[in-house]
């Protein structure tokens, strides 16, 4: 059995809320572009995502106006 399967699994939104509380000001700069990378990306997938719903989103909604 894996350990990280015992520990519980973090709700929707908290890991994103956990980030948002951290305090920035113990970064460095170089730690602070990282982030900002991590964060990038993130965002690119989210948009990626949101294309592909909507997408299924369009294609189910021409399929039930026949």
């Amino acid at each position: 059995m894996n350990m990280d399967d015992l520990e519980p699994r973090q709700r929707r939104g908290e890991a994103l809320a956990a980030l948002a509380r951290e305090d920035l000001s113990l970064l460095g700069i170089e730690e602070l572009n990282e982030r900002i990378s991590a964060l990038e990306a993130e965002i690119a997938r989210i948009r990626d995502q949101l294309e592909k719903k909507r997408g299924s989103l369009s294609a189910a909604e021409a399929l039930f106006k026949r």
